[in-house]
């Protein structure tokens, strides 16, 4: 037999594998998906709050270079007017980091989802490992990683490139503007080449989160071996499944036996099959079958049935049917209940007479001609029969 590590890992993983590598807190993640997200809400922001930004900028610059001379002859003043500044631009500036740090988050949950697992927390000393830490490096994994940062910076290159060769004569003419417009101007070109690497790692993303999740699932995928062996595991042995049902077939069999003794008939094959009925007056709508039994099984409810005096009719072709189409605990089939009448009829003369009832002094003849109906008795299918 092939080594299994030599098999081939063609088949995707199974649900059971994902949900063990999730637990031991792997899933695919995209970080270029997280950073378009945050650079693309920088941008958003820059654009609608952008000239709210400059204005609090120029306040911030007037305020802080006007000092007042009982500023200067007050010591903590100026501890004070820092404070206060430093409290009026984290106003401004934190509710956009806010913004990106929930783009942030949810660019990273985009792909894989959220995951919280103890086990991604556990110390393990193979990462501390250089020699692990090399062949990480060096591997496939590795040299893939490799040609993606290459490639991210050749992107962000080209883009960075276009940008500037695009606002390069607006770029020049700043020199001759007055400042507030030269300010206005550079805000403009600045936000113009954000947009552009925003769309640039929008690309990168694109192009990532399908490489991430290709690659995450390639590398769980399975041999046939090992998915035949993850069924046994999850099945369970077969020998011990197949000990448990006999011992659940020995518990049932216990039970039934058990119940013998409440049984009115017993109705037998008389060596093959033997069924035990009870009929309860009033409380039954009709005899339930208590017991069944072939072979070894219907021995032994003959002799139980013997012990516990309880009649015991031969009847063949009933016995047959009510084996085939009775159900332990169960009515006996509606096509029967004619003959099954029959036989309660001459249980209830036969107990009577045993207990010695006037009218009932001979003892009343077992009944010999049962019409079983055509089809129920698996010996006759097509017609009556006869015991």
């Amino acid at each position: 037999m092939a080594n299994e590590q030599d098999q081939e890992r063609n088949l995707p993983a199974t649900a059971k594998r994902l949900e063990e590598v999730r637990e031991e807190g792997r899933t695919a993640r995209s970080t270029e998906l997280a950073g378009a997200a945050v650079l693309a809400v920088l941008a958003g922001a820059t654009w609608m709050a952008g000239p709210a930004w400059i204005a609090q900028w120029r306040l911030f610059v007037r305020t802080g270079l006007r000092i007042e001379r009982a500023d200067v002859l007050d010591g903590a003043s100026p501890t004070l007017r820092l404070a206060e500044m430093a409290w009026q631009a984290a106003g401004v500036f934190l509710p956009v980091a806010g913004i990106a740090a929930i783009a942030a988050l949810a660019g990273t949950l985009a792909v894989g989802g959220w995951l919280f697992s103890p086990g991604a927390l556990s110390f393990k000393f193979e990462r501390m490992s250089p020699l692990a830490t090399f062949e990480r490096v060096f591997s496939l994994q590795g040299l893939g990683e490799l040609g993606k940062t290459l490639f991210k910076v050749l992107v962000l290159g080209v883009a960075g490139a276009c940008s500037a060769w695009y606002f390069k004569d607006a770029a020049a003419g700043l020199v001759l503007t007055a400042l507030p417009d030269a300010l206005r101007g550079t805000g403009h070109i600045l936000l113009g080449a954000l947009c552009t690497l925003v769309a640039a790692m929008v690309l990168i993303a694109a192009l990532d989160v399908p490489f991430q999740l290709w690659r995450f699932h390639s590398g769980l995928r399975m041999s046939a071996e090992e998915v035949r062996r993850e069924q046994r595991e999850s099945d369970g042995d077969p020998q011990v499944k197949g000990r448990i049902r006999a011992q659940q077939r020995e518990m049932a069999r216990r039970r039934m036996m058990s119940d013998v003794p409440k049984a009115d008939v017993i109705v037998t094959n008389p060596t093959h099959y033997a069924v035990a009925l009870q009929y309860l007056e009033g409380k039954m709508g009709a005899p339930r079958v208590l017991a069944k039994g072939a072979d070894d099984v219907a021995q032994a409810i003959r002799v139980l049935g013997l012990q516990h005096g309880i009649p015991l009719l031969e009847a063949p072709p009933l016995a047959r049917a009510l084996y085939t189409h009775g159900e332990i605990g169960a009515e006996i089939p509606a096509e029967l209940y004619g003959v099954v009448a029959q036989v309660l009829a001459w249980v209830f003369q036969l107990r009577r007479h045993m207990q010695g009832e006037a009218g009932f002094s001979e003892r009343p003849e077992a009944p010999r001609v049962l019409d079983v109906p055509a089809g129920l008795d698996p010996a006759t299918p097509l017609a009556g029969a006869t015991s």
